[in-house]
C-alpha cells in the first residue's frame, strides 16, 4: 500500500456533489419539453427519462438516442505519444463510441447510426496524419464491430475554448427498439431476478482524472510497469469494451433483459439506477483488472471508495430472470466477453450489498437515477 495520503476522485477535480444537482435541474426542465412530441404524433417513454438513453414511441417501434463525451482520456494518449512515439487514437476512437453505444443498449435498443464530434484546439491538430488517420480507422473499426452506420459529424477548430494541441471527442448514437418487446427500462425488474456482470477491459473512460492525478505520484509516471511488459499508460489506454454484440446475441437467443446498467461514472453505484425499492445482493465479485488494482493500491483507496468511482472489473450489468442467468453469461462468453452470475434482486430497502467486500451503498449514495 502506498505510504502517501489516499487520493480520492474529489481531490482529482471531479465532485459529483457539485455536478449532480445541475443534472437534476436540467432533467426537470427537459421533462417539460416532452409535450412537443405530441405535435408530431409521437410520445416519450416516460420511464426512460433519467435513464442512460432517451426513448420515443414513434408507432411501430421505439427510437432511442444518446450523446456522450469521452472525457479526459485523450490527455493520457497525448502524453503516451510523447513518451513512446506511438499513436493510441484508434483505441481512443473506440472509447468514444463505446461511451455512447454502451449507454444506448441499456434500454434494449439496437444501435443504428453514430455521429462524431471532434473539436480541436486548432486546425493543426488535424494536420498530424498519423494521429488523425488512427482516429478515423479506429472510429470505423468500432462502427463495424457494432454494425452501425457512421453518418457524419462535426470537426470544429475551437481555439480559445479547447486548449491548443488538444481535442475534445464526443459521439451521439441513435437506435431502434424493434420489436417493442425489447424495451428494457426496468418495468419488469423485480425480486428473484439475477444480476449478470460483464467484464471490463480496464478503466474504460471513467476515472481518468483520478488516474492522471495518480501518475504525478509515480516516479516513472505513465511508464511505470504495473506488470512485466505493461506500463501504466498502456494499461490505461486499453480500449473500452463494446457490449452491443452481447445484447444483440442475447435477443437472438431469446433472452430479454429486465434491466441493464452501464457501469461508468459513480462506479458500482450505477447498479442502484432504477427508482424501485429493491435490494441488490452481490455474492460474486469479478476479479479486478491489473490497472484498477494498481490504481486502488497506489491511491490508497479502500474498497468502498474504489467501487464507488471505478468499474473494478465489471463494465456492464444485465438483470434477467433467474432461469436465464447462466445462459446469459454463456452468451456473453461466446461473444468473447467474460461474464459472471454475480448476484440477485430482492424485495426490501433500496440498497446494494457487495457481500464479499462488506460494502453497502444506499439510495443516499446516488443522487441521480
Amino acid at each position: 500500500m502506498t505510504s502517501q495520503a489516499p487520493l480520492t476522485y474529489d481531490q482529482a477535480g471531479v465532485n459529483y456533489d457539485l455536478i449532480d444537482p445541475l443534472k437534476v435541474t436540467a432533467q426537470r426542465a427537459a421533462a417539460a419539453t416532452a409535450a412537443h412530441l405530441a405535435g408530431y404524433g409521437f410520445s416519450e417513454v416516460k420511464a426512460s427519462r433519467g435513464e442512460s438513453a432517451y426513448v420515443v414511441d414513434v408507432g411501430p417501434f421505439y427510437m432511442a438516442s444518446i450523446v456522450e463525451c469521452l472525457g479526459t482520456k485523450t490527455l493520457v494518449a497525448d502524453e503516451m505519444a510523447k513518451l513512446t512515439g506511438r499513436s493510441f487514437f484508434a483505441g481512443i476512437a473506440q472509447d468514444t463510441i463505446a461511451m455512447a453505444i454502451n449507454d444506448l443498449i441499456t434500454v434494449g435498443a439496437t444501435p443504428l447510426v453514430v455521429q462524431a464530434y471532434w473539436a480541436a484546439g486548432g486546425s493543426d491538430w488535424f494536420g498530424d496524419a498519423q494521429r488523425a488517420q488512427a482516429l478515423v480507422a479506429g472510429w470505423k473499426a468500432a462502427c463495424d464491430t457494432c454494425q452501425v452506420a457512421w453518418g457524419g459529424g462535426e470537426t470544429p477548430a475551437l481555439a480559445g475554448i479547447v486548449e491548443d494541441g488538444r481535442i475534445d471527442l464526443a459521439a451521439s448514437c441513435t437506435g431502434l427498439v424493434n420489436p417493442k418487446e425489447r424495451l428494457s427500462v426496468g418495468d419488469k425488474l423485480g425480486p428473484g431476478d439475477a444480476i449478470v456482470l460483464l467484464a471490463s477491459s480496464g478503466i474504460h473512460a471513467n476515472g481518468l482524472s483520478l488516474a492522471r492525478k495518480l501518475a504525478e505520484r509515480l516516479p516513472q509516471g505513465y511508464l511505470t510497469e504495473i506488470e512485466p511488459g505493461l506500463t501504466y499508460g498502456e494499461a490505461l489506454l486499453a480500449p473500452t469494451a463494446l457490449y452491443s454484440p452481447v445484447t444483440e446475441a442475447l435477443w437472438k437467443a431469446g433472452i430479454a433483459p429486465h434491466y441493464c446498467a452501464n457501469i461508468t461514472g459513480h462506479g458500482w453505484r450505477k447498479l442502484l439506477r432504477h427508482p424501485s425499492a429493491l435490494t441488490y445482493r452481490i455474492h460474486t465479485v469479478p476479479p479486478k483488472t491489473a490497472v484498477l488494482a494498481f490504481i486502488q493500491q497506489q491511491a490508497g483507496q479502500d474498497d468502498r471508495e474504489a467501487y464507488s468511482t471505478l468499474n473494478m472489473g465489471a463494465g456492464f450489468a444485465i438483470f434477467v430472470k433467474a432461469e436465464d442467468a447462466e445462459r446469459t453469461a454463456q452468451v456473453a462468453r461466446d461473444c468473447g466477453v467474460q461474464a459472471w452470475v454475480a448476484g440477485s434482486v430482492e424485495a426490501g430497502e433500496k440498497q446494494l450489498l457487495i457481500e464479499p467486500l462488506g460494502i453497502r451503498f444506499s439510495e443516499d449514495d446516488l443522487a441521480l437515477r
